[in-house]
């Protein structure tokens, strides 16, 4: 007896399987995430309904919580108001408890309502997708035991699953743990792997809080973001229009002295600078902890001040957790490196923060920055120095 319409090889299951949750993860990062949550782009009304349609259907998910809530992430990243950080949660409760951790904050009447506006509000949107967010995933369950009978039950469990495991888990806990970070935002931001595919380019997370209203993810040459890929697809036939992208990184090599253009690229690559900064001081600051270390300097016998070294010149200090901030403090207080590194930096971070400041005014103190850090006496802060002046006006994209 024929128990479905279809019958496949096992390996054609699989695929069918990927090939719809493709498709879901297609739906969340171009739709609820690029184009609702950060307005990134916009899309046809036909294939933005589309969306919103199949998210119903495998994933229940409405489109105002789902916005809602990360919106609240990005404006409260790394604090206790973060629906859904490791650094707060921990790393093992976000992993395996990132959907449980979403639905108490679409509880939250007060973040609905704060983050959510501007999302659909139609007839459809409050009469069926958001009054009956269960019966799309009933209603995906019975195509799915029509088409493949038994195993469609199967099927249709990966479905649901791969949005909480992957979404809620994966980018959530370990986009905010472990990774690579091409930037320095204020936050714990990684990127997982540098070519987004089974999430569709969300694995490019750091890339996306330092340009988070950008449409695409991919800031290197050697990334490859495929959510992207199918934004530019969308824009050949017409259904999609970009608005925003991160604007691309320019140097001029003949440039020996600050300009307005050089503070208009610092403060548009801030988080690049601050990245740039890191990476160009790590090797001294290691190597200060190191001294003190064989100078029996109390309190850096084991590792922990390395480590808390490394996190400070990727974030700021208040950000780090209370263990390294007092190792960090007491290291700062025993080496004159350590402290000039860490007002310079404060110093550098304070050019993009002074608002009320004239472009000239902004000039003038990037220039005086620049001179003092080549008069510190610390060469790797010298050489730091002499790439910033290189920064140039940056190439049309995101403001």
């Amino acid at each position: 007896m024929q128990l479905a319409l279809l019958d496949l090889p096992w390996w054609a299951y699989v695929l069918v399987t990927l090939g719809l949750t493709h498709v879901t993860i297609a739906a969340v990062t171009i739709f609820l995430h690029r184009h609702q949550a950060h307005r990134g782009l916009a899309i046809h009304p036909a294939l933005s309904h589309f969306f919103r349609f199949w998210l119903w259907l495998t994933t229940g998910m409405v489109t105002r919580e789902w916005v809602a809530i990360h919106r609240k992430h990005h404006a409260t990243t790394e604090t206790a108001e973060d629906p859904h950080s490791p650094q707060i949660h921990g790393i093992r409760k976000v992993l395996l408890e990132g959907s449980e951790l979403y639905r108490a904050e679409s509880a939250n009447v007060a973040t609905i309502r704060q983050y959510g506006r501007g999302t659909p509000d139609d007839w459809i949107e409050r009469h069926l997708y958001t009054k009956h967010s269960v019966l799309g995933v009933v209603i995906m369950l019975a195509i799915d035991l029509v088409l493949f009978g038994p195993i469609g039950l199967t099927m249709w469990a990966v479905q649901m699953l791969w949005i909480p495991i992957f979404a809620a888990g994966v980018i959530n806990g370990i986009g905010h743990y472990w990774g690579y970070r091409n930037f320095a935002p204020c936050d714990a931001s990684r990127n997982i792997v540098p070519w987004g595919l089974l999430i569709g380019g969300e694995e490019l997370h750091n890339n996306h809080h330092a340009y988070a209203s950008s449409a695409r993810f991919s800031n290197r040459w050697w990334e490859f973001d495929i959510g992207w890929m199918y934004i530019r697809v969308m824009e050949i036939f017409h259904c999609a229009k970009v608005y925003k992208v991160a604007p691309g990184i320019r140097y001029s090599t003949f440039k020996t002295r600050c300009d307005a253009d050089t503070v208009q690229a610092v403060i548009t690559h801030r988080y690049d600078v601050l990245a740039r900064f890191a990476r160009s001081l790590q090797r001294t600051a290691l190597d200060e902890i190191r001294r003190l270390r064989a100078s029996a300097v109390p309190g850096f016998k084991d590792s922990s001040a390395l480590d808390a070294v490394k996190h400070w010149l990727q974030r700021d200090a208040q950000a780090l957790p209370e263990k390294e901030r007092a190792v960090l403090e007491q290291a700062l207080h025993s080496s004159t490196v350590l402290s000039t590194i860490d007002s310079m930096r404060q110093e550098l971070t304070a050019v993009w923060s002074r608002s009320t400041a004239s472009k000239d005014q902004l000039v003038r103190q990037l220039e005086d920055w620049c001179r003092r850090a080549e008069q510190s006496g610390i060469d790797a802060l010298r050489e730091f120095s002499r790439t910033l002046r290189r920064y140039d006006s940056p190439s049309q994209g995101m403001q």
